[in-house]
């Protein structure tokens, strides 16, 4: 016999098993919110409809690039200030810090985001691309449950990425706010 010892709801409890009993050890990765340093993920997007894919690790290759996340399109915060204030800083923050694109993501259909970029005027500006299941925002463990506006959506949070590694970021304190992740603090760290 071999005795087993283990913690059950904070006491611990001793058990003997069989010689012959295998005992496995399972664990689970704990997903670590995205940081200066690290590589951005790899994952499909979507631009204007589902049959157009963009993967963001081509996405960034050899490219500095910021990308911002919002809840939702549509919504008032997003709609009113985080992106158009992306949209009147693009030239400005191309052509001073010498940004080669700027990316909206959402937790939202393709279709969704096309609408919301054309009625904001975002072409030539700012792609906004749709991460509909969720990927992309699970992979940088920026996720917050909004049920509200359906449930997982990302956290507000903007980051540049140069040349595949994430060289700033600026993630809102509670996940919805309008301060550290807007265009005008690119660059202010």
């Amino acid at each position: 016999m071999r005795l087993l010892s283990c913690k059950f709801l904070g006491r611990v409890v001793n058990s003997s098993l069989p010689q012959q009993f295998n005992l496995r050890s399972f664990t689970k990765t704990v997903p670590a919110m995205v940081k200066v340093g690290d590589s951005l993920p790899s994952v499909d997007l979507f631009e204007d409809s589902p049959a157009n894919k963009i993967n963001t690790g081509d996405l960034v290759n050899g490219k500095k690039v910021i990308i911002f996340g919002v809840p939702g399109a549509f919504t008032p915060g997003c709609s009113k200030t985080h992106l158009p204030g992306y949209v009147s800083s693009a030239d400005e923050l191309k052509s001073k810090q010498g940004v080669d694109e700027i990316v909206c993501v959402s937790v939202n259909d393709p279709f969704v985001m096309s609408a919301w970029g054309k009625e904001h005027g975002a072409a030539g500006k700012v792609r906004l691309l749709a991460d509909p299941a969720g990927g992309f925002t699970k992979a940088l463990d920026v996720t917050i449950d909004l049920p509200p506006l359906g449930g997982v959506r990302s956290k507000r949070y903007s980051l540049v990425v140069e040349n595949g590694k994430v060289t700033e970021l600026n993630v809102e304190p509670d996940g919805t706010g309008l301060s550290c992740s807007l265009a005008n603090n690119i660059g202010k760290k």
